[in-house]
């Protein structure tokens, strides 16, 4: 029997599906990841992972993405190499559906198409070094850098889940989403990957002095502010995805980028918002990546509501 919720929100579903899809398409860089075989692969995680459940919500993890991408802009060197090697100002749209297809795949994926698509990324890391704008050289397979990366993503999307999802995280489940995410990483080549909740809040403590707000990190978030996604309210969807982003930040981090106080009243409200609104996506993508991989291993994807 339907809820009261499902049939408030059937409506909207289909155009809400046609939007993430058009906005998201599923497929990777290298083509098509196939989810549904071979049956009984639990790719690097499987059904009972924290990394399953908090992927599983798309409004936490596109919400938390964007936070990433504003915490990244902090980093001088790893800030260098966007500048340098990608062409953020004409395609950042088409990074940010490059990272969600990659920790789509790394996550859900049978394991060889997982550790495929790790070994491409690899690769495309040797080829982008420079130096930055003090003189500092910079490469892009840095252990150090990546693991800056990993976890500027990792907290921003448990930060996203904990915001925007139903679910409350039970004791310990934080420790074992950051324990479980270091893998991607460390195959990757990061070194030294905080595994657990305090390690990534002495973490972020620790490297503070290194990061700061430049005229590259302004440049790189108006761009931001800017992209336009092939939906219909493409404006409005961007602006809340954004704040409620943007509420996901650390209050260090938000008196680092210099977040004004409208801004930050703008983030409660689409965080608000966003809160109202994530019910209706989680009906309109049921059939997701997730949802595919647990039934590819024979699992219900309703296990993707419990935690265990």
């Amino acid at each position: 029997m339907s809820s009261p919720w499902q049939l408030l929100t059937r409506p909207a579903r289909e155009p809400i599906r046609r939007w993430v899809l058009s906005a998201f398409p599923r497929h990777t860089g290298g083509g098509p990841i196939d989810y549904d075989h071979p049956h009984g692969d639990p790719g690097l995680f499987g059904p009972g992972s924290a990394v399953w459940r908090v992927y599983s919500d798309f409004p936490g993890m596109l919400a938390g993405g964007l936070a990433a991408l504003m915490l990244q802009t902090l980093h001088p060197l790893a800030l260098a190499g966007v500048w340098d090697h990608s062409n953020f100002r004409g395609d950042l749209l088409g990074r940010l559906r490059r990272t969600t297809a990659f920790v789509g795949g790394t996550a859900y994926a049978p394991r060889e198409q997982a550790e495929a698509l790790i070994e491409r990324v690899r690769k495309i890391h040797t080829q982008v070094r420079g130096q930055a704008e003090d003189g500092r050289p910079y490469a892009a397979d840095d252990p150090d850098l990546l693991t800056w990366v990993h976890v500027t993503e990792a907290y921003s999307f448990l930060q996203g889940y904990r915001q925007y999802s139903t679910m409350q995280l039970p004791t310990n489940a934080a420790d074992r989403y950051y324990d479980e995410t270091r893998r991607v990483a460390e195959a990757l080549g990061a070194r030294q990957v905080p595994r657990s909740e305090a390690e990534v809040d002495a973490y972020l403590q620790k490297i503070q002095p290194e990061l700061e707000y430049s005229e590259r990190s302004r440049v790189v978030l108006r761009v931001l502010s800017r992209v336009r996604l092939p939906v219909p309210a493409a404006g409005l969807t961007r602006d809340v995805f954004l704040h409620a982003g943007a509420a996901l930040l650390p209050p260090w981090a938000t008196s680092l980028l210099q977040r004004t106080p409208m801004q930050q009243a703008q983030a409660r409200l689409a965080a608000r918002a966003l809160r109202s609104l994530a019910p209706a996506f989680r009906a309109a993508l049921s059939d997701g990546i997730a949802s595919r991989a647990c039934l590819r291993v024979g699992a219900s994807p309703d296990i993707l509501q419990q935690w265990r």
